[in-house]
């Protein structure tokens, strides 16, 4: 599957894209990128009670996560996930 990392989500991986080994759910694949991203990266994604941050939005082949089944989302080998900070402005 492709991952995709935008705005300043990249400064924590390193890379705007990367292709990644099948993961089940939303809720597996962001466990193991918080592994390969380390702790930084989980404060970023995770609160402390691990619930997912309120200033990430998550796509799934271009439809939020929200309008899906949230982090139990089921993933397969050919989705696009995308990976966004929540943006405002004025």
């Amino acid at each position: 599957m492709k991952i995709k990392f935008f705005a300043y989500i990249r400064d924590y991986t390193g890379s705007k894209e990367i292709e990644y080994n099948r993961c089940a759910t939303v809720q597996e694949l962001l466990d193991e990128l918080c592994i390969k991203y380390g702790i930084k990266f989980r404060k970023l994604i995770f609160t402390d009670d691990h619930q997912l941050s309120d200033e990430i939005i998550i796509l799934v082949n271009g439809r939020s996560i929200v309008h899906l089944n949230f982090l139990n989302t089921p993933l397969k080998q050919d989705d696009e996930i995308s990976i966004f900070p929540v943006v405002a402005g004025g």
